[in-house]
């Protein structure tokens, strides 16, 4: 025999239990999910590089969670402002790139078509070209290639 137990929602709004110290500067998260952190990642990878290499110097030092705090943050603001800004200048593309990112397990090669508007936009707009790290010199990068070999619908 089962007994019914009513269910309980907790009436008070979350807090956390363990906030950072003061000395800490305050930051808000992105907000966003995956799919338009990946569309965006090659972009947010140029536009914060030099914060973002200070980050991974301080990872160098120490291996303490608590010690880098301060240059995660300025990664985070970095990425947020880059983010603020491709909405403010390339809301539709972004978002084309990204749902089709979503709707597609995350797959760069399934996308192209939205991530050469997003990539031509950014580049218009913003100043910011996509550099896919690794690419040998001389060699088309691949989000450029006319006839790739994988396509969405392969034969």
């Amino acid at each position: 025999m089962s007994t019914f137990q009513k269910g309980t929602v907790p009436t008070q709004p979350y807090k956390e239990p363990t906030p950072l110290p003061d000395h800490v500067p305050k930051v808000e998260e992105l907000g966003t999910t995956s799919a338009p952190l990946k569309s965006a990642a090659f972009f947010i990878g140029a536009y914060c590089k030099e914060y973002n290499e200070d980050f991974m110097l301080c990872k160098a030092e120490n291996r303490d969670p608590g010690h880098c705090l301060k240059e995660g943050r300025r990664v985070t603001r970095c990425a947020t402002d880059l983010i603020n800004k491709m909405r403010e200048n390339c809301l539709e593309q972004f978002d084309a790139h990204w749902n089709c990112l979503e709707l597609n397990n995350q797959e760069y090669y399934r996308c192209r078509k939205p991530e050469r508007t997003l990539n031509k936009c950014m580049f218009e707009k913003l100043g910011l070209t996509k550099v896919i790290p690794g690419t040998p010199a001389g060699q088309k990068p691949v989000h450029e290639i006319d006839s790739p070999i994988f396509k969405p619908i392969q034969k």
